[in-house]
């Protein structure tokens, strides 16, 4: 007697999308048979034409900011917005809580604030900043996924950047008791030669923030991974140049891997407006030429994974500077809304959903070392129902996000969730918002 049974035309399992019955007990895929094998069950459902049954997306790269500035975001208001974007696990950011999670105790409140609100379920990356090298071990074995670190300022005083050095000793260090290196790379050096008064220019903004900023911070951190051995991790990677620095690093065999996020693959710096301080992130979005370049660089393997870099603000810091980007908070909120965007993109270039959810789901889960992003025997029952050719139009006001702020805004996209199931329970149904009831999500270690 299983607890629920799903049945679908389009399932993904391992050898693709195919007709299925995917039976569920205590949270757990117990079987996977023909779409009308006979099963008993508690519960039965048939999903209508139209949509598939996925595994759910694992997101690597959320800004949460809880505690300390839960006007930006919190896990409440974030997870939910995961849940209604088919999102069911997020690893949370080091920032932009106060206190960052640099130390076991701030780790400690980040856990007590997300455990009574969580709708998915959430991780947490440390930090490493100047302050707590030497001790980044005890953050290691209280369970954190890796630690974070800026080569630049990182816009929030409590998280300073690493120098050249630091990040040397950071990577020995992490490397000593097999840890994980995340890093924002940017130089400071070449943005402090191409900074720019700011301003309403988009253009401007771009060259304040040039490929060359990215270049050479990658080059630095490839030779910190060849001399430490340390794993590295390039995050929210802009720039299409890097490209093959990075592929001849792989081909070394140095342990490194590489982010893309959904905005950088879905818009081109030549389609945005002066003014549009939404747009603003860093690295910035680039040509339309370098976005295409990210695109073959997923297709070839060079970048491992999208995660959405859900960076969110007030409406005031976004938007709230008369379009001058040197003052707007730089940041895309993009979680709830991160599948069906990339799968927009990926679908006008031909790829499969397959595919994408290979790069947001599987791919991720296995970056962060967890179980899942499959739909197999044996894993935990996050699911997705979603409907890939109906379309939407992005209303901010309908998204979950804290401060309805999005780049996506008046973008119409296809894909819409219609259910997220966590351990085979709904958290998120498109038509019954009462049905998800109280908050689902667990909390995840790395030990």
């Amino acid at each position: 007697m299983y607890d629920l049974v799903i049945r679908s035309e389009r399932v993904l399992t391992r050898t693709g999308f195919e007709p299925a019955a995917v039976a569920i007990t205590d949270g757990v895929i117990r079987a996977i048979t023909a779409l009308d094998a006979q099963l008993s069950c508690r519960r039965e459902l048939t999903l209508p034409a139209g949509q598939v049954l996925q595994p759910g997306i694992v997101d690597s790269h959320v800004h949460v900011n809880e505690p300390g500035r839960t006007d930006w975001e919190g896990f409440a208001s974030a997870t939910r917005a995961a849940a209604a974007g088919g999102v069911t696990t997020i690893i949370d950011m080091p920032l932009n809580s106060i206190p960052p999670t640099v130390t076991v105790p701030a780790l400690e409140q980040k856990r007590a604030a997300a455990a009574p609100q969580a709708s998915v379920n959430v991780g947490f990356w440390g930090g490493a900043v100047p302050a707590n090298l030497g001790t980044l071990e005890e953050l290691h074995d209280a369970g954190v996924f890796g630690f974070k670190a800026f080569l630049s300022p990182s816009g929030v005083d409590e998280f300073p950047h690493l120098s050249a050095e630091q990040l040397e000793a950071a990577g020995a260090e992490i490397a000593g008791f097999g840890g994980l290196l995340v890093v924002h790379a940017e130089d400071p050096a070449v943005l402090d030669r191409h900074e720019n008064a700011g301003g309403t220019n988009y253009r401007d903004f771009v060259a304040s923030r040039p490929d060359a900023a990215e270049d050479a911070a990658i080059a630095r951190v490839i030779d910190v991974v060849r001399s430490t051995g340390v794993r590295a991790h390039i995050l929210h990677l802009s720039s299409a140049q890097v490209l093959p620095r990075l592929a001849a690093a792989r081909a070394e065999g140095l342990p490194i891997t590489v982010e893309t996020c959904p905005h950088y693959l879905s818009f081109a710096a030549e389609t945005i407006a002066d003014g549009a301080t939404a747009f603003k992130c860093c690295p910035p979005i680039r040509e339309e030429a370098n976005r295409d370049l990210l695109w073959q660089g997923l297709e070839d393997g060079v970048i491992d994974f999208i995660a959405s870099d859900h960076s969110p603000a007030t409406r005031e810091l976004k938007l709230g500077h008369n379009g001058d980007f040197g003052l707007a908070w730089g940041g895309i909120s993009g979680l709830q809304l991160s599948l069906p965007a990339v799968w927009t993109a990926a679908r006008a270039r031909g790829l499969g959903l397959d595919r994408v959810l290979g790069w947001m789901s599987a791919a991720t889960a296995r970056f962060v070392g967890l179980p899942g992003g499959e739909i197999t025997v044996g894993a935990a029952a996050d699911l997705v129902a979603f409907a890939p050719e109906e379309t939407f139009t992005v209303n901010v006001d309908t998204l979950r996000h804290k401060n309805r702020v999005s780049a996506f805004d008046g973008v119409t996209l296809f894909g819409r969730v219609h259910t997220t199931w966590l351990a085979g329970q709904a958290i998120f149904d498109v038509d019954d918002d009462a049905s998800t009831g109280t908050p689902q999500g667990v909390l995840l270690s790395a030990r």
